[in-house]
């Protein structure tokens, strides 16, 4: 595989490169403090293509390959987290799930507008007593006529309070368990919805997380995405493309662990001397480097399978599982080189640690991608193709 980056990506990169330190990284610490990011971001997002970076140029997007949205995960998660995440969450879980899943009339109606950064997409699967084992949650769709009333609550949902619409999965049928599970697109707008953010998080303090409640939400049948009890492979599908994102993004805070090392081993000074020049400094900085490019090297492998069309869960999975481990330990040693600054604010390494912290979890936990690669290994878990892939690079 070939993984050199044409003019187009490099221009990309740089372009959000320049965008991160000049518009996120001078106010991101205050963000972090107030618990929320300055709404203009958004429309900044959507200025530089950024909210639909691999959605065809038909449907409102940039028409990039999906290794462009990799660049861009990862250069926004040397910024911080929360922006990488409005994108993985935006356009992994909800556009490219629409793309791959939806009618003519729902992409037109839904994703034209989210690919072009006019409305914002969020992902509604994680309930308070179902996350790992989704087939345990309780939100409820029963069908009345030419509508679907719907009942329930999601929990640790990004973007709660600042999407437009939702992709929520709900049971149509509880006695066939996931195989009963159908997907819905919901607006913020429909009778009986509210959402409510989760205050006090560890990390990922800027980014817009919490809970959604539906009390007799009446959803048009049209907006079932899918038919009835395709919810669990649908969900299945947008895992894998929002994995993508997430491996991507932690190679971008490994990146930024790296960056600020590196920076204050040569101003600060120990024993006589920078602390660079200590072993046991220069093997967490090693470490470091290691795990970066380890982990690009599955990201853009995994990358260039959904170039091609090919179902790449078994890699996306690994990619994920990985980087997401890199990145945890980069942050901690990063807090580890400097001391006692590192423990404060003084410094972005403690933010990175608690930012570090949430990818491990979500998106299925590293325990979760821990036994996905052993069945593969195993021969008890094979990837068989779903019925809807998704399209190949370049879009047609």
């Amino acid at each position: 595989m070939d993984f050199t980056f044409s003019d187009e990506q490099n221009l990309l990169r740089k372009t959000v490169r320049k965008f991160v330190d000049e518009e996120i990284n001078p106010y991101i610490q205050q963000w972090d403090a107030e618990g929320g990011f300055d709404p203009v971001i958004w429309q900044r997002l959507a200025d530089l293509g950024l909210m639909g970076v691999c959605i065809p140029e038909r449907l409102g997007g940039s028409g990039m390959d999906y290794n462009s949205l990799a660049i861009v995960c990862e250069e926004l998660e040397r910024g911080d987290t929360a922006f990488r995440t409005a994108v993985s969450v935006h356009t992994g879980l909800n556009s490219m799930t629409l793309m791959q899943w939806g009618t003519r009339e729902q992409k037109q109606q839904f994703l034209v507008p989210q690919a072009k950064g006019e409305k914002i997409g969020a992902f509604g699967l994680t309930e308070p007593g179902a996350g790992s084992d989704v087939a345990a949650l309780t939100t409820s769709a029963v069908r009345d006529g030419d509508e679907y009333v719907l009942n329930g609550q999601k929990t640790w949902i990004s973007l709660c309070d600042s999407a437009d619409h939702f992709l929520v999965f709900a049971y149509t049928d509880k006695a066939k368990k996931h195989k009963g599970i159908s997907a819905f697109i919901v607006e913020r707008t429909r009778s009986g919805f509210s959402s409510k953010a989760i205050k006090g998080k560890y990390g990922i303090r800027a980014g817009n997380t919490g809970e959604l409640f539906f009390e007799d939400v009446r959803i048009p049948a049209a907006n079932r995405l899918g038919e009835e009890g395709e919810g669990f492979k649908i969900a299945m599908s947008a895992l894998d493309n929002g994995r993508f994102t997430v491996a991507a993004g932690a190679c971008g805070l490994i990146q930024a662990c790296l960056e600020e090392s590196v920076k204050y081993c040569r101003e600060r000074e120990t024993f006589g001397k920078p602390i660079g020049d200590h072993q046991l400094v220069k093997q967490m900085l090693a470490n470091m480097e290691a795990g970066y490019q380890m982990s690009r090297l599955l990201v853009y492998r995994a990358g260039e399978l959904k170039n091609k069309g090919v179902r790449n869960t078994r890699e996306t999975s690994l990619a994920k599982w990985q980087a997401c481990n890199f990145a945890n330990q980069a942050a901690d040693d990063a807090v580890q080189i400097h001391g006692a600054y590192g423990y404060s604010d003084e410094y972005p390494v403690a933010r990175f640690l608690r930012n570090s912290k949430a990818p491990v979890i979500y998106e299925g936990t590293r325990e979760i991608h821990t036994l996905m690669q052993a069945d593969y290994v195993l021969g008890s878990r094979e990837d068989k193709p779903l019925n809807e892939m998704l399209p190949s690079w370049p879009f047609k």
